[in-house]
């Protein structure tokens, strides 16, 4: 009988010591878990944060790319506007060469047929090489029409064309100063779209690059609106694409 209680209490005990091992296993087990759950709460929240920062970044830098174009246009249209008011007033003058008159009017009109969104920057290079074109084939003709003015010394007496003639000087130069800022907003945001770890984001949620204005030799240089009415006209210099 002694025996017996002997080997019940031992096995007793070993039941309680083995519950008690399992027991700190399991805790230390859910421990464990816990301190995993927390680690994976603590990276997915640290992703989260550096993916929405990229974001928020890649978005400013697209929107400061899209207020340039906004800025880029603007001063587009305003040439544009300007040169029904110059042609009406440069025609006016005895035995002006015609031909010029309607290659300048052409081009504006070429220039129209080129539809892009104002409000949103282009980002097929190609659509921008064609509105580049159209822009340039305009400034080429009134680089020609302006050379041939001079050669009509009466036009000088005409308070309309020399004012035309000052708002056009400023917006060319107005146009080689957005274009100027254009081209740096596309490249802090270009920038940022092929920089690592920002990259991935980028492509992850569709930040495509976009595409620069080119410019050949010399066209950072408005188109020349001088006139020197007293000396004879010259060979307009080559012009570049705006």
């Amino acid at each position: 009988m002694r025996t017996s209680c002997a080997w019940y209490l031992a096995a007793r005990v070993d039941l309680v010591e083995i519950s008690r091992t399992i027991q700190d296993r399991m805790n230390k087990f859910a421990l464990g878990c816990v301190v995993v759950l927390v680690l994976l709460l603590f990276v997915a929240v640290f992703a989260a944060l550096a993916v929405g920062g990229s974001y928020n970044r890649l978005v400013r830098l697209q929107q400061a790319v899209d207020q340039s174009w906004a800025q880029v246009q603007n001063v587009y249209q305003r040439r544009a506007d300007l040169i029904p008011n110059l042609v009406n007033t440069v025609s006016g003058a005895a035995n002006f060469e015609k031909s010029t008159l309607v290659e300048v009017t052409n081009a504006r009109a070429s220039v129209g047929r080129v539809r892009l969104d104002p409000n949103k920057a282009p980002t097929d290079a190609a659509q921008l090489q064609e509105f580049q074109a159209a822009q340039g084939q305009l400034s080429n003709a009134l680089s020609r029409l302006l050379v041939v003015v001079e050669r009509y010394p009466e036009l000088k007496a005409n308070q309309n064309f020399l004012s035309l003639q000052a708002q056009l000087e400023g917006t060319e130069n107005r146009i080689s100063v957005e274009r100027g800022n254009f081209n740096s907003a596309v490249q802090n945001y270009n920038v940022a779209v092929r920089s690592f770890p920002t990259n991935l984001v980028a492509g992850m949620l569709g930040f495509a690059p976009r595409p620069f204005f080119t410019a050949q030799t010399g066209a950072e240089r408005p188109p020349p609106v001088q006139f020197n009415f007293g000396t004879p006209a010259t060979s307009p210099a080559p012009a570049a694409s705006p």
